[in-house]
C-alpha cells in the first residue's frame, strides 16, 4: 500500500511505491491530519488495558492494604501525568516526535542520534519481552509451543505498525472495548462470591510494600512511555485533549484496573490473578487479549522505528521510509522472543529504563524553562515546516545527561527513574538560566531524501548557536 496522507514521505528510488506509512517520521504532523478527541481518547484509553497492569495491582495488593495501595496508585498516577502533559504538550505544539523534538529541545542534531539510538533500542527491546511473555502466557492456557504464539503476536503487531498511526487508530477503537467489556464480565464474575467490603478492608495477605517500593514500581515502569508520549499527541488538536485524554488514561489504568488488581490480590493471596481474567474468558477471551497486547506492544515498535529513521538521518545521511524499518524491527523482535533469547535482556533494559527519564528532563527544562533553542520553532510553527537549521552540539546536555542516569541508577532513595528526570530538570534549567548550556554549531536540517545535513561554524565563529 501507498504512504497515505503523507506528502513529507518520500519516495523510493526509481519512483517505487513504499510499503506502509512515512508518518510524519522526519516532519512535523499537519494541523490538518491531526485527529479528533474520541479517536486519540481511545488510542490512549488502549494503553491502560493491560492483563500486566492487574497483575502489577494484585502484586502491590499482596504486600499493600487497599488503602495503601490507593495512595501509592495516586502517587504514580500524578507523577506521570505532569511527567506526559509537560512532554506531551510540547510534542502536540510542534507536532513532532520525541527523536525528533531533542534536535531544538536541549540536544541537538548529533546528541539527537544518540536519544534515538537508546530509545529505539529499549522499546524495541520491550518489544521483544512482552511479546515473550505473551507467548508463554498463552501457551501454558491453550496448549501449543510458545514460539509459535510469539510468532503469531509478533507478525501481527509488525503489519499494524507498518501501515501506521490511523490504523492503529482504527484497532484501538475495536479492541478497547472489547478487552474492558470481557475483563469487566471475568473479574466480576471472580469477585461475586466475595464481600467486597471485607476485600478492601482486609489487611495485606504477603509480606508488606513500603509506599515508595509501590510508587517506583507503578511510576518508574511506564516513565519511558511518558518521555515518548509525544510519538502520540503529535496527532492531537488541543493542548486540553492532551490533558484530558492522558489523564483519563491515568484514572482507568491506576485506579480502576490497577486498584482491581489489588482486590484480586488480596482475594487469591498473591499477584498471580492473569489466568482469572483468561481462564473465565474461552476462546474469545484470548483473542481479546491477544489484540490488546498488540495494541499496546505496537507502541513500543512504533516508538521504535521514529527512533531509527532519526538515528540514521543523523549519523548515516541516508533517509529510510519508516515502514521499511518497521518490518526489519518487527521480524528481529519476533525472531529473537521466539527463540527466547529476550528475556535474558531485562537487566540490560531496566538500565536503560533509567537512562530515558532525563531525556524528559531536559526536553522538559528547555522547552519550557530555557527556551534557548526554542525560537527557530517558535517561528516556523504556523508554517508547519521545520527550522532550515538546527544546533549541531550541546556538550553541557550530555554531561547533565550521563550525572542525572548516575543518580537514578546508583543513589537508593525514592523512585529511581523520578530521581534521574528530576535531577536532569533541575540541572538543565539552572545551568541553562545562568547561561552555561551553550550549542556549539549550526546543521542544515535535511528536507529531502538524500541530502545530507551540513555543519557550519557558529555566525561569530565562536559564538554558540542560541548565545544571546
Amino acid at each position: 500500500m501507498a504512504t497515505h496522507e503523507n506528502t513529507a514521505a518520500p519516495s523510493e528510488p526509481g519512483g517505487a511505491r513504499t510499503v506502509g506509512s512515512d508518518d510524519y517520521a522526519l516532519s512535523r504532523v499537519p494541523r490538518d491530519k491531526r485527529l479528533g478527541f474520541w479517536t486519540m481518547l481511545l488510542q490512549w484509553l488502549a494503553q491502560s488495558g493491560s492483563i500486566s497492569q492487574f497483575t502489577l495491582g494484585a502484586t502491590i495488593g499482596v504486600g499493600m492494604s487497599f488503602a495503601g495501595a490507593f495512595w501509592a496508585f495516586t502517587l504514580g498516577a500524578v507523577i506521570l501525568e505532569v511527567v506526559i502533559f509537560a512532554i506531551g504538550l510540547a510534542g502536540m505544539r510542534e507536532g513532532l516526535a520525541t527523536p525528533l523534538l531533542t534536535r531544538w529541545a536541549g540536544f541537538g542534531r548529533n546528541g539527537s542520534a544518540l536519544v534515538s539510538l537508546v530509545i529505539s533500542i529499549s522499546l524495541v527491546g520491550w518489544f521483544g519481552v512482552q511479546n515473550t511473555i505473551f507467548g508463554d502466557s498463552v501457551a501454558s492456557l491453550v496448549g501449543g509451543p510458545s514460539w509459535l504464539w510469539c510468532v503469531v503476536a509478533g507478525a501481527a503487531i509488525t503489519v499494524l505498525v507498518i501501515f501506521g498511526f490511523r490504523y492503529m487508530a482504527v484497532f484501538a477503537k475495536i479492541v478497547t472495548p472489547l478487552f474492558f467489556a470481557m475483563v469487566a464480565w471475568s473479574v466480576t464474575d471472580a469477585l461475586s462470591e466475595h464481600s467486597l467490603s471485607e476485600l478492601i478492608h482486609s489487611p495485606a495477605p504477603g509480606q508488606a510494600i513500603p509506599l515508595s517500593v509501590a510508587a517506583t514500581a507503578i511510576a518508574g515502569g511506564y516513565m519511558t512511555g511518558a518521555i515518548v508520549s509525544p510519538e502520540m499527541t503529535r496527532y492531537n488538536r488541543k493542548g486540553s485533549h492532551v490533558f484530558l485524554q492522558s489523564a483519563s488514561s491515568m484514572i482507568l489504568s491506576e485506579y480502576i484496573v490497577g486498584l482491581t488488581g489489588v482486590l484480586l490480590g488480596h482475594m487469591v493471596g498473591n499477584g498471580q490473578v492473569s489466568q482469572i481474567v483468561l481462564s473465565t474468558s474461552g476462546v474469545f477471551g484470548v483473542l481479546v487479549v491477544l489484540m490488546s497486547t498488540a495494541k499496546i506492544n505496537d507502541w513500543n515498535l512504533y516508538g521504535s522505528s521514529l527512533g531509527v529513521v532519526n538515528f540514521f538521518q543523523v549519523v548515516f545521511a541516508k533517509r529510510l521510509h519508516r515502514g521499511a524499518v518497521t518490518i526489519v524491527l518487527g521480524i528481529a523482535g519476533t525472531v529473537l522472543s521466539a527463540v527466547g533469547i529476550m528475556t535474558h535482556f531485562t537487566d540490560f533494559l531496566s538500565v536503560l529504563g533509567v537512562a530515558i527519564p532525563p531525556v524528559g528532563g531536559i526536553i522538559v527544562a528547555e522547552y519550557w524553562v530555557v527556551r534557548r533553542m526554542r525560537a527557530p520553532l517558535d517561528a516556523t510553527r504556523d508554517a508547519g515546516a521545520l527550522p532550515a537549521t538546527s544546533p549541531t552540539w550541546v556538550p553541557m546536555s550530555l554531561v547533565i545527561w550521563a550525572a542525572a542516569f548516575c543518580v537514578g541508577k546508583f543513589y537508593d532513595g525514592g523512585i529511581p527513574a523520578l530521581n534521574s528526570l528530576l535531577t536532569a530538570f533541575v540541572l538543565y534549567a539552572v545551568l541553562g538560566l545562568a547561561g552555561w548550556i551553550r550549542p556549539y554549531g549550526t546543521t542544515t536540517v535535511e528536507d529531502h531524501p538524500g541530502i545530507a545535513g551540513t555543519t557550519t561554524p557558529a555566525a561569530s565563529g565562536t559564538a554558540p548557536v542560541g548565545a544571546p
